[in-house]
């Protein structure tokens, strides 16, 4: 009964998959929610109104004069929800909620939603993966939407391929992590992202292929668990999560020195950018000219921010987490690089499945157990790594997390402003 008193609005898309909402409304229920249900008129289509009056014992609003809701339909059912969750999301809908339209009850309800918001897409694998829908999800993340799915099998016409909506359980699963309470409130937490840039000369550089994503999954997260989250971010092509500091930075020292500065106030460092190991000597005022048949660059190395960390904290704060990202052996290094960087915890993975994508796979070492997770989203293993800081940091009575000095929670410290680093809080 984990979701016992929560209130949940299920908004139906017309889709096929729309028989698969009667189960998670099901679902739902069965963990203790009470559940109201939200149609569009082409869901109506597949399936009907009355089977949702019939499991929720209130009638399902397809309309938005309804003339049972002398007031407004729309506003009332969002005020009464904790959270909201469209199962399946069209292609279609998806369009229209990134533009803000609020023209039939779900798209109106969800433009009044208080709680979070969650997404589950169902469509053809080409609707999915044409431009216009990955720019309207990319839209709906920015806003703060928690995308669910899609998902690769089978699909309606008999084809296998990624746009298949997740099965009920999974969304109730995402739903149950959307309203978890603040139990990271009165903590901050140091994110860093992304990979490093080292100048070879003004227009070359040395750099890896880290998108960033894990990282801002994990300020995302860490944010709506109540945490104040400082994201020092490298160069990325990714939004800055709304409500978390974010300082951009180009190359492992100045990554560094972003991270001291903020040290005082961290009670969690998460180290997932990809810092580059080694940076050029010397490198050059003006752009190196190409000259015979190879060339040669001497590298020196970078600092490793992790093992100074390591090295320099007294006790168990701030709370120390890694990521061990290999190629092989990936347990193996997992676990030496929690030794040898003297840190908390480490997330292992594979290069091959972590680079890129929005889906990864990840073992979660410390110094008594290591976890091997399923393959999830970057997201959903965020909030995974955020439950064993938690247990790291250990809890004060009524969900509150303790400061470093295990003393009641300390008061918002004001802001320091680094130089010579942008920095903006969207």
């Amino acid at each position: 009964m984990t979701l016992a008193g929560k209130q949940i609005v299920v908004g139906v898309g017309g889709g096929i998959a729309a028989f698969k909402a009667v189960e998670l409304v099901r679902e739902l229920q069965r963990r203790g929610a009470k559940v109201r249900v939200a149609m569009t008129a082409s869901a109506c289509r597949f399936v009907g109104p009355v089977t949702f009056a019939g499991l929720t014992g209130a009638p399902a609003l397809t309309d938005l004069w309804d003339p049972r809701y002398p007031g407004e339909a729309h506003v009332e059912l969002a005020e009464w929800a904790d959270a909201i969750v469209v199962a399946p999301a069209t292609a279609n809908l998806l369009a229209r909620a990134a533009q803000g339209m609020a023209d039939d009850i779900v798209l109106a309800t969800l433009s009044c939603a208080r709680g979070p918001v969650l997404v589950a897409p169902a469509m053809h694998e080409r609707m999915w993966r044409a431009p216009s829908t990955q720019r309207n999800v990319e839209r709906l993340r920015a806003d703060g939407v928690t995308l669910v799915g899609p998902v690769k099998g089978a699909l309606a016409n008999g084809s296998v391929g990624e746009g298949r909506m997740v099965e009920p359980n999974e969304i109730a699963d995402a739903v149950q992590r959307a309203l978890r309470t603040h139990d990271l409130s009165n903590s901050t937490v140091i994110v860093s992202a992304g990979p490093t840039q080292e100048d070879l000369d003004p227009v070359r550089f040395l750099s890896n292929k880290s998108s960033g994503r894990m990282g801002y999954a994990l300020a995302a997260a860490a944010r709506d668990r109540g945490a104040e989250v400082i994201l020092v971010s490298g160069p990325v092509d990714l939004a800055a999560p709304s409500g978390v500091e974010t300082l951009r930075v180009r190359s492992a020292r100045e990554m560094q020195h972003a991270i001291d500065d903020a040290l005082p106030r961290a009670d969690v460092v998460i180290m997932t950018a990809a810092v580059a190991d080694y940076r050029p000597a010397d490198p050059k005022p003006s752009k190196i000219k190409k000259q015979g048949d190879s060339m040669s660059v001497e590298l020196i190395k970078n600092p490793d921010i992790l093992a100074e960390l390591g090295k320099k904290r007294t006790g168990k704060r701030p709370v120390l987490v890694g990521f061990a990202m290999e190629t092989n052996d990936v347990i193996a290094y997992g676990k030496k690089k929690l030794v040898e960087k003297r840190v908390d915890l480490v997330i292992a993975n594979e290069a091959r499945v972590a680079f890129g994508g929005d889906d990864t796979q990840a073992t979660l070492i410390d110094h008594k157990r290591e976890d091997t997770l399923p393959p999830m989203g970057k997201l959903e293993l965020a909030h995974h790594i955020l439950d064993r800081v938690k247990l790291l940091l250990g809890a004060a009575p009524g969900g509150a997390t303790r400061n470093r000095r295990g003393r009641a929670p300390r008061a918002p410290r004001p802001v320091r402003r680094p130089r010579g680093r942008s920095r903006s809080k969207a």
